[in-house]
């Protein structure tokens, strides 16, 4: 009983702080504009912020790893990023945009602990058995804010205005606070601290994630696949415009591709061994593929679709991810494992919107069957490392590896 209520405190605080998180990317533009009156500046806060959080994400892991109670860390991290968000909206259009931009850096840095670094903790929160049913719902959790959080930032912002969306998303992230707080101990405490370095806990943690194939392997599936996933994003505007009507419309696109995604999720979660991790990444990119290059048509109901089958893809994809990692990583490396991996993610679709949107500009069906040429690629990726792992820290691992089989 101890248990169930610490996974829905878990997952309640989880899903309170990641939908302040995407509400505060689209309240930070609007608020930014609003104060400034350049859409230039206002993208370059949610840029640096973006910046940040993949550079942040493996230092951020590694801290957690050689924390003795990593939910008070991570607690910590929570409150210094919501404040750090409190303090932009405080200083536009009072300080410099260079001070601005350096806050936003500062709090970015932080970012990872809203996805990594939480999923990290959930086997100490399950017993083994348990895990794939809490990664499915962890990975709702992304879902739901994807959902929630830009809805709630345009909904906020009509209402009570841009800044009062930005004050908004900081407080959801401070809620989750108390959460994170309360996440159980590490046990046995870690031993490594006092003996290793920072900087050698890093190197450690990229050497493991290089040298065991089944966690390269998703890894880079994954890293690729949110590529194409960032240029299939950066160009719902062009496709609302264009196909639905109105640039707005491009917003219903993404709602579609959460709903779908958080259906996918609830079935992996009634059934979560239906099929293993390592399948579902590879088989997900290529309805990744196929959903990018049905949106290439450019007419409305195959559109619709596409988003929706995006949605079939990206969800069951993270799941999957998650599994993998929490099956392949020992626990004194598991928080930087998580948040590295994120970094990357976020850095692959970063790279991909800021490809997609010049070429979206030029060919909106050519940067789409670009996006789906990618997801492609990332499927291939998943057969291009050789070689398979080797069980070696822990009983824990061996029941992951019965239900990769």
């Amino acid at each position: 009983m101890r248990r169930r209520y610490m996974l829905d405190s878990c997952l309640a605080g989880a899903a309170t702080a990641r939908a302040g998180d995407e509400m505060s990317g689209p309240a930070l533009m609007l608020a930014g504009f609003a104060c400034t009156g350049s859409a230039t500046e206002a993208s370059s806060l949610l840029g640096g912020m973006t910046i940040a959080a993949a550079l942040g994400g493996p230092v951020l892991g590694t801290l957690l790893d050689r924390a003795a109670r990593p939910g008070r860390l991570l607690a910590g991290a929570l409150a210094l990023y919501a404040t750090g968000l409190a303090v932009i909206l405080t200083g536009l259009g009072c300080l410099p945009l260079p001070v601005i931009l350096l806050i936003a850096v500062a709090a970015g840095l932080l970012g990872p602990a809203l996805s990594g670094g939480w999923t990290a903790q959930l086997p100490r929160v399950v017993p083994p058995e348990g895990l794939p049913r809490a990664n499915a719902l962890d990975a709702m959790t992304f879902n739901m804010a994807g959902l929630a959080g830009p809805a709630l930032a345009g909904g906020v912002s009509q209402l009570l205005g841009a800044p009062s969306a930005v004050a908004v998303s900081a407080a959801l992230i401070g809620l989750a606070v108390p959460a994170a707080w309360r996440l159980p101990a590490r046990f046995p405490p870690a031993r490594r601290a006092a003996a290793t370095s920072v900087i050698d806990d890093l190197a450690a943690g990229l050497r493991f994630i290089l040298r065991n194939p089944r966690l390269a392997r998703a890894t880079l599936t994954s890293v690729i696949s949110c590529t194409g996933q960032g240029m299939l994003t950066a160009a719902t505007p062009l496709l609302g415009a264009r196909v639905l009507g109105g640039a707005g419309h491009g917003a219903m696109l993404l709602s579609c591709t959460a709903v779908s995604a958080l259906a996918a999720n609830a079935v992996l979660a009634r059934f979560p061994r239906w099929i293993a991790p390592d399948t579902l990444i590879w088989t997900s990119a290529l309805i990744l593929a196929a959903a990018s290059a049905l949106a290439a048509s450019c007419r409305p109901v195959p559109l619709i679709t596409a988003a929706l089958v995006a949605g079939i893809g990206e969800g069951p994809l993270l799941t999957a991810l998650f599994a993998v990692r929490h099956r392949e990583a020992p626990g004194h490396l598991r928080g930087q494992i998580f948040t590295t991996g994120a970094s990357l993610k976020i850095t692959g679709f970063a790279l991909g919107a800021s490809v997609a949107g010049p070429l979206a500009t030029r060919s909106l069906a050519g940067a789409l069957l670009m996006a789906g040429g990618v997801q492609l690629l990332a499927a291939l990726a998943c057969f291009a490392v050789r070689g398979d792992s080797v069980p070696a820290h822990g009983h824990g691992h061996g029941h992951g590896h019965g239900q990769a089989r």
